[in-house]
């Protein structure tokens, strides 16, 4: 996650100041750019320290912090808080940790999608360097498979310790994606309001597919579900007021104005003044800029930070987020990027992708939502299962990554395999859990990515 610029002191009076957020985003087609963000699941693979399987902590001579001084070391700007290292910029890249100990790469926005594949590549031999010195590895999943919650240690973040005390006000499962989860998400420019609305409508009537197709979180408590993305399902009772589906992108040609209004009277976690502050509960931004909280007033930074904390399947700030995939293989994660810019950034994939599900009613959509995680390629929409509308979708987005860069066709070659046989990662996944039972050096070896085993 990109921090925000807490330098930003600009008042914010009105709606209109809030709707000129996005609309300075703006950019010409020949400028766009495509990022990508992706979350790894650490786990003890050394001979020292708590079991093999086990998450790291923060602190100690195999922890996250040390992880942090190993490429600080070589290189960066680090940030603190409190004395903890809890992100490092290098370049435009930001390396940053979730609460659980997921270390995140915040990759450079890049307009050629072989350039991430690189960066990929060599971020993978610093982290490997790394993680051999300190006994880490690092597993292809969008769920922490080994042990429970309660298991996993908390980061010393302090938005971390709010979210904490908030998450379970509002929903049975915020723990749970704090702690456990990990997704890969793309980030997409857009040139002007009809632009951003027709992507926001377009990732809103395709996330269903998406998510089949990245699922890989099939294994929970040690244990097999029936579930083929268990972190999509967690999202279903995280926080429904700041999550999911977006009514209005399919109602509202002025979604700048429909998510400005939208935001406005989604809760905010905090205020932030040199540490974060909590708010009381239900304080929104509406009432934030209109009355102030503790003697401060609402600024753009604050405008900024409470976008950051919203969560809905596509996030709209400077960019826009795809928010709807687990994390999994490399080959999946330098997929997504090239496979949003071919859906996204060529009018004529985009359009027919969301012609796909333009029956659906918002009712229809939000049971699609349901359905996917458990039961994945064979969950219906009307009349086809979402395994016939991925394959559909898949060619599409070849056809329009042919268009705007032919180049990118070869790094969505695992996407086009899954689509094709309709085996998922989360089924080899299953598979090799399965086949290693028991054993978990054997399976965080089998789990691990090529690169980042033990």
């Amino acid at each position: 996650m990109h921090l925000v610029d807490e330098h930003d002191a600009v008042p914010v009076r009105s709606t209109n100041d809030l709707l000129s957020y996005f609309e300075s985003a703006g950019k010409p087609a020949t400028a766009w750019r495509v990022g990508t963000e992706h979350e790894l699941v650490g786990v003890v693979a050394g001979p020292w320290g708590p079991d093999v399987g086990e998450p790291p902590p923060y602190d100690g001579s195999n922890g996250i912090g040390a992880v942090f001084r190993w490429f600080a070391a070589r290189g960066g700007t680090p940030v603190l808080e409190d004395g903890h290292m809890i992100a490092l910029s290098r370049g435009d890249a930001q390396l940053t940790i979730e609460p659980g100990g997921q270390f995140e790469l915040a990759a450079r926005p890049i307009s050629d999608d072989r350039d991430f594949a690189a960066d990929l590549k060599a971020y993978v031999a610093d982290l490997g360097a790394a993680s051999r010195e300190l006994g880490l590895a690092w597993l292809a999943t969008g769920l922490r498979p080994f042990g429970s919650r309660d298991d996993i240690p908390w980061m010393p973040k302090q938005r971390y310790a709010v979210m904490r005390a908030y998450m379970p006000t509002v929903g049975t499962r915020g723990l749970d994606m704090m702690l456990r989860t990990a997704t890969v998400q793309a980030n997409l420019d857009f040139s002007d309001e009809a632009d951003a609305a027709a992507k926001l409508r377009c990732i809103n009537s395709v996330t269903p597919m998406l998510t089949a197709l990245w699922a890989c979180s099939p294994i929970v408590d040690e244990r097999v579900t029936d579930y083929q993305s268990y972190r999509a399902w967690i999202w279903r009772d995280t926080d429904n007021a700041r999550a999911g589906l977006s009514p209005f992108v399919f109602e509202r040609p002025d979604v700048f104005r429909a998510y400005t209004e939208w935001a406005l009277d989604v809760p905010m976690y905090f205020v932030y003044r040199h540490g974060y502050r909590p708010v009381p509960a239900g304080f929104t931004f509406r009432r934030f800029m209109r009355d102030g909280f503790d003697g401060e007033h609402a600024l753009r930074a604050d405008w900024a930070l409470h976008l950051s904390t919203l969560f809905p399947e596509a996030r709209l700030k400077k960019f826009i987020e795809v928010r709807g995939c687990d994390c999994g293989s490399l080959e999946m994660i330098g997929a997504l990027a090239p496979f949003m810019r071919g859906l996204l950034y060529d009018a004529t994939a985009r359009t027919a992708a969301t012609a796909l599900t333009s029956r659906l009613s918002f009712a229809d959509r939000q049971r699609l939502s349901d359905d996917v995680p458990r039961l994945g390629f064979a969950a219906r929409a009307g009349n086809h299962t979402i395994g016939e509308l991925a394959a559909e979708l898949v060619a599409m987005v070849r056809d329009g990554l042919g268009r705007v860069a032919p180049t990118s066709l070869p790094l969505i070659a695992a996407v086009e395999e899954i689509a094709a046989t309709r085996r998922t990662q989360a089924d080899r996944m299953v598979e090799l859990w399965q086949a290693h039972a028991g054993d978990r050096a054997a399976l965080v070896g089998a789990l691990a990515h090529p690169g980042l085993a033990p």
